[in-house]
């Protein structure tokens, strides 16, 4: 079972709203998810971006891998680095 960081999109048509979740890489983008790790709002200026390191860091261990997209916004908040320190 490959397990992913990534995007599940909530909110109405034309404003979306980020969750961050932890999910088998076969389940469809909104549908079952394993834990939630955060939120992302693209809408606000500037974007607001709540993650909970501890999950995060405890997921990545277990072997969970980030998507393209939520790679990125882990580089913007400075999880990536913390997680080659570790």
């Amino acid at each position: 079972m490959a397990v992913r960081f990534r995007l599940a999109r909530f909110g109405t048509k034309k404003k979306p709203f980020y969750r961050i979740v932890v999910a088998d890489s076969r389940s469809p983008r909104d549908g079952r998810f394993i834990e939630k790790v955060g939120t992302y709002d693209p809408l606000c200026n500037p974007e607001k971006i709540f993650l909970d390191k501890e999950k995060i860091i405890e997921w990545y261990k277990k072997g969970a891998r980030p998507t393209e997209t939520v790679k990125n916004i882990f580089k913007r908040e400075g999880i990536l680095s913390e997680l080659t320190q570790k």
